[in-house]
């Protein structure tokens, strides 16, 4: 249970790596086995980095899946995180719900982070909360124009509603919401991220990259026996 005193919340949203059903817009360059080691891989990654700001700061970590059960997401993550199942939706139907489920429980500051950005580290988030002490909104913007990071101190609705999610609009159709909503808005530096077989170049680039993820073979990958 969490304490009453912990006021900020970080959220990761990933998939279960099972073959086929996540990174498929990679496949064609890494095979369904492939696509999911990367995801498990840049899902670990994302992991030990959260961790880190757990040390640093006073917050709580929730893994927000989709695909696999909790039971899975325990043997393959560990037992020290708690672990909700995503909600039906849209991406932003689904952020929205974590948000909301995160301030209901007395939550002030929520940051919700992906996987797929290597660069992203415990001293970016770190900011991302320093930055929610006087801003409404922080944004994490990754060069094919979404965000990798997006943080609130209530939830704002709107934020979520009328986006073309997965496109290059999104960071943009999200500023101009917030503009109009006239929320303080806060940027975080501009980081890439990997969806497709072009951007695979950012995880070999810095060091991330497995041979086995080139091979479509898998190293301790998660099975769905339990």
């Amino acid at each position: 249970m969490t304490s009453n005193l912990v006021k900020e919340r970080l959220i990761v949203f990933t998939r279960y790596p099972e073959p086929g059903k996540t990174k498929t817009r990679l496949i064609p360059a890494l095979g369904a086995k492939g696509a999911a080691n990367l995801q498990r891989q840049m899902t670990e990654h994302t992991m030990v980095r959260t961790r880190e700001i757990k040390r640093l700061r006073f917050l709580s970590v929730e893994v927000y899946f989709s695909g696999g059960n909790p039971e899975l997401m325990r043997h393959w993550l560990g037992w020290d995180i708690t672990y909700q199942p995503q909600c039906a939706g849209d991406l932003g139907e689904r952020m929205a719900s974590a948000f909301q489920v995160s301030f209901a429980a007395g939550m002030t500051e929520v940051v919700i982070i992906g996987t797929d950005c290597p660069d992203l580290n415990a001293s970016i988030m770190t900011q991302a909360f320093e930055m929610l002490k006087e801003k409404d909104l922080v944004l994490g913007p990754s060069q094919d124009g979404g965000y990798y990071l997006i943080g609130l101190r209530r939830l704002v609705p709107e934020l979520f509603k009328g986006i073309h999610w997965s496109t290059a609009e999104v960071l943009q159709q999200t500023a101009r919401i917030a503009q109009k909503l006239e929320l303080a808005v806060a940027y975080l530096s501009v980081l890439n991220d990997v969806d497709c077989p072009e951007d695979l170049w950012v995880w070999n680039s810095d060091g991330f990259y497995r041979s086995s993820v080139t091979l479509g073979k898998e190293k301790s990958q998660p099975t769905d026996e339990s």
